[in-house]
C-alpha cells in the first residue's frame, strides 16, 4: 500500500526534458534521443524560472501524426503536434490520487505543476510502481522480522 501522505512532488523527477511549441519537430525527436526520452513537457517561458505548461509531446505522437501521415519533421513543429489537453497534477497532490489520475485519464506521465501552473517535475508510472515496490519490500521485511522474532520468544513446540 502506498504510504497516505507520500505526495506527488517527493516522487517527482525536478530534471525535466521540455520545449516550446516553436521547436521543429525534427528536432525535437532529436532532443528525445540524445536525453534518452519518450516525450517532452512543452511549455511557453515566462521567464527564466517560470515555464507554464501548455502540452506535452510523445514519440507516438510524431510516429503516429507525422511519419505515418507523410509529413516532413522539418516542416512541422511542436505546437502542431503536441497535445494541449495535457493531464497535470499540483506538487502536494497525495500519490495515491495521482495514481487514480493516470489511471482515470489513461496518460503514464504527468507532470507536476506549482500554483500557477509552472513546471515542477515529472511522474512517470514507473516512479509510482518504483515507490509501491520500495514499500511493499519494507512490509515483507517487517513481516519477517515478526517471524523470527516469534520463533525466538516462543518455546519450542509451541507455535
Amino acid at each position: 500500500m502506498i504510504h497516505q501522505n507520500l505526495s506527488a512532488g517527493e516522487i517527482c523527477t525536478r530534471e525535466v526534458v521540455f520545449t516550446d511549441p516553436g521547436m521543429r519537430l525534427d528536432e525535437a525527436a532529436r532532443l528525445m534521443r540524445t536525453q534518452h526520452v519518450g516525450s517532452l513537457v512543452v511549455v511557453e517561458q515566462r521567464s527564466p524560472a517560470e515555464r507554464i505548461v501548455v502540452g506535452m509531446l510523445t514519440d507516438r505522437d510524431i510516429a503516429t501524426n507525422v511519419v505515418a501521415a507523410g509529413l516532413d519533421p522539418q516542416a512541422c513543429y511542436v505546437g502542431e503536434i503536441m497535445s494541449p489537453d495535457v493531464t497535470t497534477a499540483r506538487e502536494g497532490d497525495a500519490v495515491l490520487d495521482l495514481l487514480a489520475l493516470m489511471r482515470q485519464k489513461r496518460v503514464r506521465r504527468v507532470p507536476i505543476t506549482g500554483a500557477r501552473g509552472e513546471l515542477i517535475g515529472l511522474v512517470a508510472l514507473d516512479d509510482v510502481l518504483e515507490v509501491v515496490a520500495r514499500q511493499q519490500q519494507a512490509l515483507a521485511e517487517a513481516v519477517g522480522a515478526a517471524r523470527r522474532h516469534e520463533a525466538l520468544e516462543l518455546p519450542p513446540g509451541r507455535a
